[in-house]
C-alpha cells in the first residue's frame, strides 16, 4: 500500500472492505477492494480471485478499468478505477418519481449494451447485473458496469450451473417452483437482468418485487409485472417485453438488440470519445529494485580478509541462530555473508543466476544483493585486488504475509506463503512469473491462476516453472521446448497449465533442470520429462545387467523412470545440473547419472547407466543439490562434499582430485548442522545453525 494513500472505506461485503485511495504517483482516486484471502477456503479463494481474473481479461471504456492487484496485510488488494458519480440505483432514487426522458434512457442503455456485448465476446458472463452495480461518472453521463465477483469465465459456449445473482434479477429458466434450484445460466440469463435494469430505467422501480422469496419466485415465473408508462414509444415497451421473455430462447440476442432502429440511433449518438481507455502500464524492471535503507550500515559491519571474506566478530558469531555461506563465481572457499541481525533464523535458502535469497523462521523474505569492493592502490604496476560484498534486504512489501518457501530461476523468483499461495516477481521472459504475460514485476505477485488451489511446493529452471498442490496436481508454465512442461508438446505458456499425471501416481515434489523436468511420487517413484541428453534423466532402455539397449533422446510427456538401479530404487530426493542428475534413495545412497565431462558424477567412465558414488557408500546421504558441472551432497548432520568442475571456486575447497567427493573447506568454524542448500551454475549457498548454543548442554 506504500503506492497509495487511503481516504475512506466505502463499502463493506461478504468478501472484503472497499476502500477509496489516492494514487500517489498521480494523486488520482481509486477504488480497492480488500479481500481477506489468507483465512478463506479454497473454494473462498477462488471465488475472490474470479473478480481479478475477469477484470483483467475486460478492457472497455464502459467498464470499470482494473489496474492491478497485490498481497497486503494477508489481503488481496484489487485496484480498479473509481466511478464519482455512484451507483445507477442511487441516480434513479434521488430523481424522486420524475421519469427520465426516452432519449436519456437509451442514452444510458446503449452504452450498457456496448459493455455486455464485450463481456460476452470474451465468453464471460456476469450473473449479477443490477442497478447497484452499474456506476456513474463524475458528470452522470457515462456508465461503467462493475462488480465481476461471481462472473463466469466459459471455457466454451457451455452454460454456467450455479446458484448466483440478486434474487429480483434472476431469470425463470434458474427457477422451480418456489425453490431455488442449479438450473442453466447462459448469455440469455444476461439479456434478462439487462431487460429488469432497462425496465428500472423506465419506471424507476424494479419489474419484479414482493415481500418475501417465494411470493418474488412466483411473479418471476408468471413474468407478471405493471407495464411501463404510456410515455414511452412502443418500440421501447417491446424490447423490455422481448428482453424478459419467460422463455430464454425467444428473447433476442445483444446483437439483435443492437440493430434495433431505437437502439442504432442511440449508439450512433454516444461520444465517440467518452471512457478511452488508458495505455498498458510499464512495470519497473527487477534491476531498478533498490536496497534498503539499512544497507550501508550492514555494508560498514563487513570485513574483508584475503579469500576467507566477510567475518563477524566472536561476540556476533556465538549469538547467532543461523549462518549463510556461499562460494563460486570467484569464491575459492566459503564465506559467511551476513543476515540482518543475529536473532535471524534462516530455515531454507535459494540461489539462481543473479541472486541469493533465504526464508527466515518467522517467514521473512531475505535477499542479498552483491557488490564489488576495489582495494586501490598507488604502485605502479599493481594488479588491483577486488573481493565481494552482499547486503541483505527483507522483500518489500511483506507485511503480514508468511513465506516458508523460496526458489530462484534464471531472472525470477517464486515465494510460497504458509497458506499455499504462490507469488513470483522478476523478468517476465519466458513467461515464468505465470501471470499470462511476459511483463517485468519488480515486488512479489500473486499467480492468480492458482489462487484457488494451495500450493506446497514449486521449483524453478532456467526458464520454466512447476508446482505441485496439496492435493497432489501439478501445473507447468514458462518455456515449452524438449516438452520440459511435460504437456505432452513443446508449446510454450505464461500462464500455469495442469499436468496430466497418471492416475496411480500422486506428485509430491517438482524439480526443475534447464531443459527438463522431474516429479518425486508420494511412493518415491520417479517421474522425468524433458531433454534426456546423456540419459540425464535416467529414461533410457538399460537390462538388469547394466547394458544400455535403446538410448532417448526426449520426452513430452512426464514418464515413470523405470529402468534400474533407478527404477528399483525409492527415491527420496533429486537434484539436476545441466546436464547431469544426482538422486538420494530413501535409505540415504547417492546415485548420479548423465554426463561426466567434468567429474559431476563422482565416479569414473562415460556410461549412459547411473551409478552409485563409491566414495560416499558408507554414508548417509540426506541432501544433494547440483550445479552447472559440479554437485555437493550433505552427509549426515553436517558434512559436505562437493565434486566435479573445479574453477571459480565451485567446489569451495582445494582443486586435488576434483572429480572425487571430497569434504568442503570451512575455516575456523565451530560444528553445525545444514539446514538448506541450494546451487546454481557456478555458486552455491548454504544455511546452518550451530550444534551448540551458548547455555546449552552439549
Amino acid at each position: 500500500m506504500e503506492k497509495y494513500e487511503k481516504i475512506r472505506v466505502v463499502g463493506r461485503g461478504a468478501y472484503g472492505t472497499v476502500h477509496l485511495c489516492r494514487r500517489l504517483s498521480d494523486k488520482k482516486a481509486v477504488i480497492i477492494k480488500q479481500i481477506p484471502v489468507e483465512q478463506m477456503t479454497k473454494e473462498e479463494r477462488q471465488a475472490a480471485l474470479n473478480e481479478v481474473k475477469v477484470l483483467s481479461m475486460l478492457s472497455h471504456p464502459n467498464i470499470i478499468e482494473y489496474y492491478e492487484n497485490f498481497l497486503e496485510d494477508k489481503a488481496l488488494m484489487i485496484v480498479m478505477e473509481y466511478a464519482q458519480g455512484g451507483t445507477l440505483l442511487d441516480f434513479l432514487q434521488q430523481r424522486n418519481g420524475n421519469l427520465l426522458e426516452e432519449e436519456e434512457i437509451l442514452w444510458y442503455f446503449a452504452q450498457m449494451l456496448l459493455a455486455l456485448q464485450h463481456v460476452h465476446l470474451k465468453q464471460i458472463l456476469h450473473r449479477d447485473l443490477k442497478t447497484q452495480n452499474i456506476l456513474l461518472n463524475k458528470k452522470k453521463n457515462v456508465v461503467k458496469i462493475g462488480d465481476f465477483g461471481i462472473s463466469k469465465v466459459l471455457s466454451s459456449k457451455s452454460k454456467a450451473y450455479t446458484v448466483v445473482g440478486t434474487p429480483c434479477y434472476i431469470s425463470p429458466e434458474f427457477l422451480d417452483g418456489f425453490n431455488l434450484t442449479c438450473g442453466t445460466y447462459n448469455q440469455k440469463s444476461d439479456i434478462w437482468a439487462l431487460g429488469c435494469v432497462l425496465y428500472e430505467l423506465a419506471s424507476l422501480k424494479r419489474a419484479f418485487e414482493a415481500q418475501n422469496l417465494p411470493a418474488l419466485i412466483l411473479k418471476i415465473m408468471r413474468g407478471t409485472f405493471a407495464p411501463i408508462s404510456e410515455h414511452y414509444s412502443e418500440d421501447l415497451r417491446s424490447l423490455i417485453l422481448s428482453m424478459l421473455h419467460l422463455d430464454p430462447s425467444k428473447r433476442p440476442h445483444i446483437n439483435q438488440i443492437m440493430v434495433q432502429p431505437i437502439i442504432i440511433n442511440a449508439i450512433m449518438n454516444l461520444h465517440t470519445d467518452l471512457g478511452k481507455i488508458p495505455c498498458t502500464r510499464i512495470h519497473r524492471p527487477l534491476s531498478n529494485m533498490t536496497a534498503s535503507a539499512a544497507a550501508p550500515t550492514l555494508r560498514s559491519r563487513l570485513s574483508i580478509r584475503g579469500n576467507t571474506g566477510a567475518r563477524d566478530t566472536l561476540a556476533e558469531k556465538l549469538q547467532a541462530l543461523s549462518s549463510v555461506y556461499c562460494w563460486g563465481n570467484g569464491l575459492i572457499l566459503p564465506v559467511k555473508i551476513p543476515i540482518p541481525s543475529s536473532d535471524t533464523q534462516v530455515i531454507q535458502v535459494s540461489t539462481g543466476r543473479t541472486q541469493k535469497t533465504a526464508v527466515t523462521k518467522n517467514g521473512r523474505l531475505i535477499l542479498w544483493e552483491s557488490s564489488t569492493v576495489g582495494t586501490d592502490t598507488m604502485i605502479p604496476g599493481a594488479i588491483e585486488s577486488h573481493s565481494q560484498a552482499f547486503i541483505p534486504r527483507y522483500l518489500e512489501g511483506q507485511s503480514a504475509v508468511n513465506i516458508k518457501r523460496v526458489v530462484c530461476g534464471d531472472l525470477c523468483i517464486a515465494c510460497l506463503t504458509d497458506r499455499g499461495i504462490l507469488m513470483t516477481f522478476g523478468s517476465g521472459a519466458n513467461g515464468c512469473l505465470g501471470h499470462g504475460n511476459y511483463n517485468d514485476v519488480s515486488q512479489a505477485k500473486i499467480v492468480e491462476a492458482l489462487l484457488g488451489y494451495e500450493v506446497v511446493q514449486v521449483s524453478c529452471g532456467a526458464s520454466h516453472v512447476l508446482a505441485v498442490t496439496n492435493e497432489h496436481e501439478v501445473f507447468s508454465w514458462g518455456r515449452g521446448d524438449n516438452g520440459r512442461l511435460g504437456l505432452g508438446n513443446q508449446e510454450s505458456s505464461a500462464s500455469p497449465q495442469a499436468v496430466p499425471i497418471p492416475d496411480h501416481l500422486q506428485p509430491l515434489a517438482v524439480h526443475c533442470g534447464v531443459d527438463c523436468s522431474m516429479i518425486v511420487t508420494l511412493d518415491n517413484k520417479l517421474l522425468c520429462c524433458g531433454n534426456n541428453r546423456y540419459n540425464k534423466l535416467a529414461l533410457d532402455e538399460i537390462t538388469e545387467d547394466g547394458l544400455c539397449i535403446r538410448p532417448l533422446e526426449e520426452v513430452h510427456s512426464f514418464s515413470v523412470v523405470t529402468a534400474p538401479p533407478i527404477g528399483n530404487a525409492l527415491i527420496a530426493c533429486v537434484a539436476i545440473g545441466m546436464s547431469h542428475t544426482a538422486a538420494v534413495t530413501v535409505e540415504g545412497q547417492c546415485l548420479t547419472f548423465g554426463s561426466n565431462q567434468f567429474g559431476q558424477l563422482g565416479h569414473e567412465g562415460n556410461s549412459r547407466v547411473p551409478q552409485l558414488v563409491k566414495a560416499l557408500e558408507a554414508m548417509k546421504i540426506t541432501n544433494v543439490a547440483c550445479g552447472d558441472t559440479f554437485t555437493v551432497a550433505v552427509a549426515g548432520e553436517g558434512d559436505l562434499f562437493s565434486w566435479g568442475k573445479d574453477s571459480r571456486g565451485r567446489l569451495g575447497r582445494s582443486v586435488e582430485d576434483s572429480t572425487v567427493p571430497k569434504p568442503v573447506i570451512f575455516l575456523d568454524e565451530e560444528p553445525f548442522s545444514v539446514v538448506s542448500i541450494s546451487c546454481s551454475h557456478g555458486n552455491t549457498l548454504v544455511a546452518t545453525r550451530p550444534l551448540h548454543r551458548p547455555g546449552s548442554p552439549i
